[in-house]
């Protein structure tokens, strides 16, 4: 929700500084951010590339909530992984944590303190919240149950953990660009990594800069490459097989009358997640939700209607002022994935699978990395590794998700051909993809121009569908997301969509 005319700080131009970095970070949201800070406060020359602008993606797009509660997160990993390691998880949160909170006191970032809750809406939910607090309290967390709520939609019991935060981060990224810069670092936007090469010691990075197609190429080198990308670009590791891509939305309004205050998220579905923001003119009531599997919902947007229409019941007269949207990896083992790309290897370090809380995730992500990069190593990494026999606890999962992935393959290509007599997009705005499997086209209109590209995603050769929520194309095998023009979003893909034959 941040409108901000000025930044603090001004981005580097990679033509004017050297081609070459002890260590490039591929990402500028807050585990890349915060990674390059920590490794210029240790002396590293830094590089920082991001291939649209800082906060772009997640972290800019985030509820922001700074909370060592997340939901059903425990419960879930407490009986596939064990009171040990699940504790090291809870361990890093906090460290996360207290050092977003003590970077924002030290540099003048606003941060709310509010109790956070994880509730049922329903007596459906009421299992599922109490497997989350008897979780919580195995490891340690001072949770308490709350059979009741001052809240104005329907509560049937929850867990509460008091003096969580929540945050605007983009004040907080910020303050990591003045430092980076401060220390000598670099940070580039609009600068896209197209390909990475690497024998023996140190990596080639091979890059486009421009804000369009249209960029000029370059070549540029690191000792090491940090990718911070939300999923990580390159397929060595597998890690498009290993996260669930998921698309979820917000909504701001603004509301007469009190607005809740903690920071509230459901255990059961349709997920409904609520926490306030001030705002110059006052606050505003943020509800999220909506969630679904990146490519795979036929209309979003209805959804996205049932959310809005959920907060005008339960807050009369509610005035809608913004939407956004973002994209999160749920990993297989539900534990993220921080680490070398490939076992026994310092060269390439990743960063993936922060399943919704990557503001402590992320943040204990970066202490991670740094402290790894200059020799060290934190003693709860191990609830974080990149590589790690826990994962064998996720197996059947991945097994499930990848005949997901191969199914959908299969109905991408075959599905458009029963549209061969749709030409054009549905009246008005929409998108869609028809053709035979030889000549496949996606079509979409908005605002009333037309565009018209091959479906293809250039990563695995899935079939994209059209969002109609984001007004963007979705590829349902690993999240890779297009402009309407087939300009590449996100994801794993690393190039553009072509132009339709």
């Amino acid at each position: 929700m941040s409108e901000r005319t000025e930044r603090p700080w001004a981005a580097s131009q990679l033509d004017q500084g050297p081609a070459s970095a002890d260590v490039i970070v591929v990402g500028a949201g807050i585990t890349g951010l915060m990674t390059a800070a920590l490794l210029a406060r240790a002396g590293k020359d830094v590089l920082v590339l991001e291939a649209s602008t800082v906060g772009a993606c997640a972290t800019g797009n985030t509820t922001a909530k700074i909370s060592l509660l997340q939901g059903s997160q425990l419960s879930k990993v407490l009986p596939r992984h064990g009171r040990e390691v699940t504790r090291a998880y809870v361990d890093g949160n906090r460290e996360g944590q207290e050092w977003v909170l003590g970077h924002c006191e030290a540099h003048g970032v606003a941060v709310q303190r509010e109790d956070a809750y994880t509730y049922a809406q329903s007596v459906r939910g009421v299992p599922s919240a109490r497997a989350e607090f008897e979780a919580c309290q195995a490891v340690g967390l001072p949770v308490v149950w709350q059979d009741d709520a001052d809240v104005p939609f329907a509560y049937h019991g929850g867990v509460r953990l008091a003096d969580q935060a929540q945050f605007d981060p983009m004040p907080f990224l910020d303050s990591l660009a003045v430092e980076l810069l401060g220390r000598g670092g670099r940070l580039v936007e609009h600068t896209r990594v197209r390909r990475v090469s690497w024998r023996g010691k140190g990596v080639r990075v091979h890059v486009n800069q421009g804000s369009d197609a249209a960029g000029h190429d370059a070549e540029l080198h690191a000792d090491q490459l940090v990718l911070a990308t939300g999923i990580p670009i390159l397929d060595r590791g597998g890690y498009f097989a290993r996260v669930k891509p998921s698309r979820s939305y917000c909504l701001a309004f603004k509301v007469p009358g009190n607005i809740t205050r903690p920071m509230m998220i459901s255990t059961d579905s349709p997920t409904r997640s609520v926490r306030y923001a001030p705002v110059p003119d006052g606050e505003r009531l943020i509800v999220g939700g909506a969630g679904h599997t990146v490519g795979r919902e036929k209309s979003p947007s209805d959804a996205l209607d049932e959310l809005s229409a959920w907060t005008r019941k339960h807050f009369p007269g509610a005035v809608q002022t913004h939407f956004w949207s973002a994209q999160d990896y749920t990993p297989i083992d539900h534990l993220p994935y921080v680490g070398p790309i490939l076992p026994n290897s310092e060269t390439i370090f990743v960063a993936t699978g922060f399943n919704k809380w990557g503001m402590t995730n992320g943040a204990a992500a970066a202490l991670a990395l740094s402290s790894r990069i200059l020799g060290g190593r934190m003693d709860w990494a191990r609830a974080f590794a990149s590589w790690s026999p826990h994962e064998l606890s996720g197996l059947a999962t991945a097994v499930q998700a990848n005949l997901e992935v191969g199914f959908n393959l299969t109905k991408g290509w075959i599905t458009p051909a029963v549209r061969i007599g749709r030409r054009s997009p549905v009246d008005g705005d929409g998108g869609v993809v028809s053709g035979p499997p030889w000549h496949l086209q996606a079509r979409c209109r908005v605002d009333g121009t037309e565009h018209r590209v091959s479906p293809v995603c250039p990563h695995l050769g899935g079939i994209v569908n059209w969002n109609d929520a984001d007004k963007a194309w979705e590829c349902p095998l690993h999240g890779s997301r297009f402009a309407p023009d087939g300009t590449l979003l996100e994801g794993p893909a690393t190039r553009d969509l072509t132009a339709s034959r």
